[in-house]
């Protein structure tokens, strides 16, 4: 009796991680065809201009055609794309770099010590939780960066509305080493038994909760070791059993490849793809990279943050932008990489549904309060309110 297909079974074990069934998936060609909005591929990465992007989702029709594309990129395609010129003022960029710095700084000199998901502890510079740490540090320089058009394109495109950022800063040095090959979170985050008590459909599942990207905060020459990606791999329904197995390993070894980034550019992919950030071989090159995990309304983000506080600081920087004519689209960018997009969990005595099957989100209050012009410390009420309705 013939055992059925991977696909179709229930649960998957190490006996699954067929590489030569790998090899048939990764061992293509990416057609251009598929990606018309791109402007090549390269390295079998479809690499698009971001403000040719600008033009073409300038309409809801053509917003959605863009957005259909990148998503059948990382979901049938090769499961990355970059953005050339994703952030088109290098000066947003620069003044986040500089926050970036300052807290390497101050949390290098406090002695903290920073560990790291695939790569030996200490041998990079890392900010976790930045996200809120710079809402707060410096609320302006926030909202002008996460108020990015192509972030919440793809972030849109991929996980649907209500998503949820988080930062973290990576610095690798020069000499630093390249990681260990990987897949991400959810399942990539646990151990090979954990991971194989979680039935197939959730392996499915686990990458469309979560959008993996990072920006380069500097140029990054290939010698300075951009993140090693494997094209098309995120296609192997057995890939979060079989990324640790020596065969898979060696295959991506000899077969990655590597994309140089400039300062600006963003690269954004399905998080079952195999990658790995590479060997900064350069001498003088401190690769820095902000790495963004934006999570979908109905998983969970890896990082805790607060958002309320992210919340009370960055509305008197909305209100200003608001006051100057910045556009309805700019200001809603920055709200939903801000505030909690989901009103979900709540203790529903406490916070019954409003006009709907739900209650206001975090996200809903800050935007009521932008657009009508609240005193601050109405806000702070309403927000305190709020957490404390969904502490049952």
């Amino acid at each position: 009796m013939s055992l059925p297909a991977v696909g179709s079974r229930t649960w998957l074990t190490e006996e699954d991680c067929d590489l030569d069934a790998f090899r048939a998936l990764v061992e293509r060609d990416t057609d251009p065809g598929d990606h018309p909005a791109a402007e090549r591929v390269e390295q079998n990465v479809p690499l698009y201009d971001s403000d040719r992007l600008r033009a073409l989702t300038a309409t809801p029709e053509g917003r959605r055609n863009v957005q259909g594309e990148l998503v059948r990129a990382l979901l049938e395609g090769p499961g990355i794309v970059v953005f050339k010129g994703a952030f088109a003022d290098p000066a947003v960029v620069d003044r986040a770099s500089g926050v970036f710095r300052a807290l390497i700084e101050e949390e290098r000199a406090s002695g903290a010590g920073c560990g790291d998901h695939f790569a030996k502890p200490g041998a990079n510079d890392r900010v976790w939780s930045a996200l809120d740490k710079v809402a707060v540090r410096a609320p302006e320089v926030f909202a002008d960066y996460y108020a990015n058009d192509v972030l919440a394109l793809i972030a849109e495109a991929w996980l649907g509305p209500a998503y949820q950022v988080t930062s973290q800063v990576n610095v690798v040095n020069p000499g630093g080493t390249a990681q260990n090959v990987h897949r991400d979170y959810h399942l990539g985050f646990l151990s090979q038994e954990r991971a194989a008590a979680y039935p197939a459909h959730v392996h499915r599942l686990s990458p469309v909760l979560t959008l993996q990207g990072a920006v380069a905060h500097c140029d990054m020459p290939v010698e300075s070791g951009p993140t090693l990606y494997l094209p098309h791999s995120q296609k192997f329904e057995p890939g979060y059993l079989a990324w640790r197995l020596p065969r898979f390993v060696e295959y991506f070894d000899a077969h990655h490849v590597q994309l140089p980034l400039e300062k600006g550019d963003a690269a954004f992919f399905n998080p079952a793809l195999f990658h790995a950030a590479g060997h900064n071989r350069s001498t003088g090159i401190r690769r820095m990279a902000n790495l963004l995990q934006i999570s979908a309304a109905f998983g969970r983000a890896m990082e805790t943050v607060n958002r309320e506080a992210m919340a009370n600081a960055l509305f008197p920087v909305l209100l200003r932008r608001k006051a100057e004519g910045f556009s309805e689209d700019w200001l809603r960018r920055v709200v939903a990489a801000t505030a909690e997009g989901y009103p979900f969990p709540t203790d529903l005595d406490l916070d019954p549904p409003v006009d709907g099957l739900a209650p206001l989100s975090q996200a809903d209050t800050l935007w009521q309060a932008v657009a009508e012009g609240w005193d601050p410390e109405r806000l702070r009420r309403e927000l305190e309110a709020g957490a404390e309705r969904r502490r049952t």
